[in-house]
């Protein structure tokens, strides 16, 4: 099975992350941070990632550095293990409604960073939670998980059904990219040889 396991110790944060990409979506977390859990449950439960996130951070700042360095460690653990990438799909998309809100995530195990994050959100905060956190956490994760990865909020004006089709399509488009396909198998998917 592709696990890994990641710490992260900075000053602002000390981050454990466990994961298994071939799970069934079991979650366990415990961030300070609510509402950033309820959507790291999104990507567990739609991408049938095990997953837990445990973090001591100075939220008492305010939640910037957590949820940037979540997605910096989150990112790793996918990265180390997902391993030499042969055999996987590599690509990924999906679209997601919720309500009158719909979504579209796309992402690629290129091995080249890179992210287009388009969610016009309609209000600044959901509760005590800054939505521009979001794209810190997708930038994080990108830069370590080394994927392109496009985001998109197609409509909606409830912010929180906005930010929850982008945190369900991310799973389901990482559940499309990183499954084994039997027809790749110990090849990569790639005419470059690498990714």
């Amino acid at each position: 099975m592709r696990k890994a396991s990641v710490n992260r110790d900075t000053l602002e944060t000390k981050i454990q992350v466990n994961v298994n990409l071939d799970g069934t979506g079991r979650s366990s977390f415990d961030t300070g941070v609510p509402f950033l859990e309820h959507m790291l449950d999104q990507i567990a439960r739609h991408g049938l990632i095990d997953m837990d996130i445990h973090c001591i951070g100075d939220v008492h700042i305010d939640d910037h550095h957590t949820v940037e360095d979540i997605g910096i460690t989150l990112g790793k653990a996918i990265a180390q293990a997902l391993g030499d990438k042969k055999g996987i799909t590599r690509y990924g998309h999906s679209y997601v409604p919720l309500d009158e809100a719909l979504s579209r995530v796309v992402v690629d195990f290129s091995g080249r960073p890179g992210i287009i994050m388009e969610v016009p959100f309609t209000q600044k905060r959901i509760g005590q939670f800054d939505t521009e956190l979001f794209y810190e956490f997708f930038q994080g994760f990108v830069n370590h998980a080394l994927v392109s990865l496009h985001i998109d909020c197609l409509r909606g004006h409830n912010v929180h059904h906005q930010i929850e089709t982008v945190f369900k399509a991310f799973g389901r488009a990482l559940r499309m990219a990183l499954e084994l396909d039997p027809r790749m198998a110990g090849t990569l998917p790639s005419t470059k040889g690498v990714l």
